[in-house]
């Protein structure tokens, strides 16, 4: 492994303000423009987007089972929203503009409130211009900890991310079109916290949860960590029935959350949490190493499960997703509006991306469901690229080649010419957005959604 080296500098520690979620207390979140440096001391600061002046947002923090009541107040210069990302809450509070509520307009605010029922690791984010809102820093780590949580040293939040900047400090221009019909916006710099390679103190024997969480506008990690033994206890915020032995490389894709409990025990001064590239491994963020050995603790962290949907597959309600489009797509034509366009037209439109033939969120949706059903869901990726599909309001199971159902998720990266299927119950009424969550894809045309009446 090869520590990154940027620019001659790395960040001392990576602290991110948080907020407790207090039962009976409103808060209040402002999102508006301020300036963090990014790059190294001596080089330009740069002017982010961010909630309560932090980039990322304070750590919102709950128990289960309390109630978040947060007013987000509008100072950008563009109207925003609010995504409780992977919770399973009311329709009305889950903050996308014009299918669940109308954006908060410049100089307004908007008033959540919903209960908490999950325990987990979550993320709130902007769901307006998303991929411009995120990338310039409108997000934050949520929190919702368990009545009876696991006894822990050290509870820790990585939001990695990678940014794309100019050498002035500056975000790159939004008008790329090859973002839209490619891989999505690719950064030129990783981040955790919104930190080159920030630092978090732990002792030898030390146990640690750490909760990861990729923020990154379009990004794939694969991540692996040096100096801890452990194990991975959730997925997207979903307690595992059974920890799985800590693999040598984590899959991460964008949105995606994976909970761990380590054991630090190495001898080296420092351990690592690593992003593999093309052309090695790097640093992300680092962990000095202080204390005297002492043994690891043997028994294994199960966590309690959150509430229970089960899924009926034998009287599923189905439907496909085909995937089309893209650069190297070949797709030859999709409905916008009930119009079938050319390519050239979409293009002319910003219109990269087709499910099912249509480019944008269609007037219909791809499955209406009564309350308690069960849905399938079978997908195809019939592009060049891979695709991150993000269910709002429920959590769903992948269904294997075995026919057995996977770890619950709300996010699936579909690689290229994959084919997966998806199985969930409608358990949450409402209109739910189904998407991709490289963002850049979503805005190009891939989104969708599901209805599901009471």
């Amino acid at each position: 492994m090869r520590r990154r080296q940027f620019l001659g500098s790395l960040a001392v520690a990576g602290l991110v303000p948080r907020i407790g979620l207090a039962q009976a207390s409103r808060t209040t979140l402002t999102a508006a423009a301020h300036r963090q440096q990014i790059l190294p001391v001596g080089y330009p600061d740069t002017e982010m987007w961010s909630f309560g002046a932090a980039f990322p947002g304070p750590e919102l923090r709950a128990r289960q089972g309390d109630r978040l009541r947060l007013t987000v107040e509008n100072q950008l210069p563009q109207q925003t929203s609010v995504h409780w990302h992977g919770l399973r809450l009311e329709n009305a509070m889950d903050g996308v503009p014009g299918l669940t509520q109308a954006p908060i307009a410049q100089g307004a605010s908007f008033d959540y409130d919903f209960s908490l029922p999950d325990a987990g690791t979550y993320w709130y984010h902007s769901h307006s211009k998303s991929m411009e809102q995120i990338e310039r820093g409108l997000y934050g780590p949520l929190i919702i900890d368990e009545t009876d949580p696991p006894d822990l040293d050290q509870d820790i939040t990585l939001m990695v991310d990678d940014i794309r900047l100019e050498q002035d400090g500056s975000l790159s221009a939004f008008d790329n079109f090859h973002d839209l019909s490619h891989a999505g916006r690719i950064g030129n710099l990783w981040l955790a916290n919104g930190q080159i390679d920030p630092a978090y103190p732990v002792k030898r024997g030390d146990r640690v949860r750490l909760r990861l969480i990729n923020a990154a506008n379009a990004r794939v990690f694969t991540l692996g960590l040096q100096g801890f033994d452990g194990w991975v206890v959730a997925l997207d915020g979903m307690p595992l029935n059974e920890p799985q032995t800590l693999p040598e490389e984590l899959v991460l894709a964008p949105a995606q959350r994976i909970d761990l409990i380590l054991d630090v025990t190495t001898d080296s001064e420092e351990a690592f949490l690593i992003t593999f590239e093309r052309d090695g491994g790097y640093a992300i963020a680092h962990f000095p190493v202080s204390g005297p050995s002492k043994a690891a603790r043997a028994n294994k962290v199960i966590l309690p499960p959150n509430p229970d949907f089960p899924i009926d597959l034998a009287n599923a309600r189905t439907a496909t997703l085909l995937i089309e489009g893209g650069a190297m797509g070949g797709m030859r034509a999709a409905r916008v509006d009930g119009q079938e366009l050319d390519p050239r037209e979409l293009a002319g439109r910003g219109l990269f991306w087709a499910l099912n033939g249509v480019a944008g969120r269609p007037e219909t949706p791809l499955l209406e469901l009564s309350l308690g059903e069960s849905a399938r869901i079978g997908m195809a990726n019939n592009t060049a690229f891979p695709h991150g599909m993000h269910l709002h309001g429920m959590h769903f199971s992948e269904v294997l080649a075995d026919g057995s159902l996977g770890p619950l998720r709300d996010t699936i990266l579909l690689n290229p010419q994959d084919t997966r299927e998806i199985a969930f119950q409608a358990h949450n009424p409402g209109d739910w957005l189904f998407h991709c969550h490289m963002l850049a894809h979503h805005q190009a045309g891939m989104g969708t959604w599901i209805r599901v009446s009471a």
